[in-house]
């Protein structure tokens, strides 16, 4: 079976659980808003960023609710699995339209428990309760963009 090999730095441990995060807050994001999954996305271990697609810029409580609901969902100790399905499986289910034109016939689905589901071949933790506490540490809304900055910090 072929399958899809992501560039190095998704393959590397130490983003694992940062890259895992996005993950949820893209759904986060989906659920409380109604958008797409983010348009780009810049993830590195310190601190990583995501654009959003929004009409208008989420108020401060918006943005604590964001912050909550990530928390809440990382506390709950889920696992991270992976299952493989042709593109054609794929259809109506996932967004194919960021998949190469190269990619091969299997794709990688990665679950967050029962929580999120998408195409990814990046590095995940095995479980949510190996991320710690997110943080969103900076925001700003420029020509319906929405982009958050957040980062990753120890459990208490």
């Amino acid at each position: 079976m072929e399958i899809n090999q992501a560039a190095p730095k998704f393959q590397d441990a130490s983003i694992a659980p940062m890259h895992t995060t996005e993950h949820i807050v893209n759904r986060t994001m989906v659920n409380l808003f109604g958008c797409e999954r983010a348009v780009s996305a810049h993830i590195e271990r310190k601190k990583s960023k995501l654009d959003f697609a929004l009409p208008t810029c989420p108020t401060k409580e918006e943005i604590n609710r964001i912050e909550k609901i990530v928390n809440e969902t990382l506390k709950k100790n889920l696992p991270i699995t992976t299952e493989f399905i042709t593109q054609e499986e794929a259809v109506g289910r996932f967004d194919l339209k960021r998949l190469p034109d190269h990619a091969s016939e299997t794709v990688r689905v990665v679950h967050v428990g029962d929580y999120d589901e998408c195409l990814c071949i990046g590095l995940h933790v095995e479980n949510t309760s190996q991320i710690g506490i997110f943080k969103i540490i900076s925001y700003d809304y420029k020509e319906g963009i929405f982009r958050m900055r957040f980062k990753l910090t120890e459990a208490q």
